[in-house]
This record gives C-alpha cells, sequence and structure tokens, in this order.
C-alpha cells in the first residue's frame, strides 16, 4: 500500500481554540486568521496579494479516526463519508477558501477562517472563479436535507 509522507509549509493561527467553537462551514464564517508560511516556502507567495480568495489545504490534526457513514453537521440522516465534508476522515485532510486580505512577507491575513489554532498547513492553490465554478453542479442530499 502506498505510504505519503506530507510535509507542513505553514501553520494557520485563529481565533478557535476547540473544535466546538469552530463554524460549521467556512462560508458561516466571518473571522480572521493568520496564515504563517515558513519562511523556506515565502518565495512561493510571489503575487499571492494579487488574489481576492485562496484555498487553504491542512491537516486536521484534532482529528481521531473515522467510520465510513457519517451524519454531517447539516442533517439528521447519515451519509457516505465522501459525499460529505465530515472532518474526520482515513485522511484528515481540509480544504477551505478563504478570502485573502493582505500579504505582510511570509504571513497572510484572511477572512472566513473556520480552523483551530495551530493548525497544520499542507498547501495554498489560487481560487479561480473560471476553474472552481460549475454551473451543472449537483448538490445530493444537501439539496434535500432535513435542516438542522
Amino acid at each position: 500500500m502506498l505510504s505519503t509522507i506530507m510535509r507542513p509549509i505553514g501553520v494557520i493561527h485563529s481565533p478557535f481554540t476547540e473544535m466546538d467553537q469552530t463554524p460549521i462551514q467556512v462560508s458561516r464564517s466571518q473571522a480572521l486568521g493568520l496564515v504563517e508560511v515558513y519562511p523556506e516556502f515565502a518565495e512561493g507567495l510571489k503575487d499571492i496579494e494579487e488574489l481576492s480568495h485562496i484555498y487553504l489545504i491542512y491537516a486536521f490534526h484534532k482529528s481521531s479516526g473515522y467510520t465510513l457513514q457519517v451524519k454531517p453537521f447539516l442533517d439528521d440522516q447519515e451519509h457516505g463519508l465522501f459525499a460529505t465534508r465530515h472532518p474526520c476522515r482515513p485522511n484528515p485532510i481540509g480544504l477551505s477558501v478563504v478570502r485573502l486580505l493582505e500579504r505582510k512577507e511570509n504571513t497572510l491575513t484572511v477572512e472566513c477562517i473556520d480552523t483551530l489554532d495551530g493548525t497544520p498547513l499542507l498547501d495554498i492553490k489560487s481560487y479561480l472563479l473560471d476553474f472552481n465554478q460549475r454551473a451543472d453542479r449537483r448538490m445530493g442530499w444537501y439539496e434535500t436535507r432535513s435542516r438542522k
């Protein structure tokens, strides 16, 4: 079986210190956060300040274990883990789109953060509407869910 080792490129700082403090989803957050990119990766931030939004890819470092059937935060019914955004996963990797407010050297100030303080940052990618928005999307159970 393939084994993958990932090395964090930085750390995410947020006002949230406990899992029950974090917003259910990034779209429900207006919290500010700092994304500290380690100095050896800072050169990769060139031109990032020209973007309004970025993807943060990170490790769910406080997540433990997983099950393949979960009740997502926004529904009362069980669904397959891979049809949800539940944080307890076989490979605990998270993805958030945040608004980039400012860059100062190797630190990014972002809005709409939903991670825990101290979250290991694995990667940053540009959020580009031309590539990331799909008109023909279906949202499955989310569209017909029983509202919480």
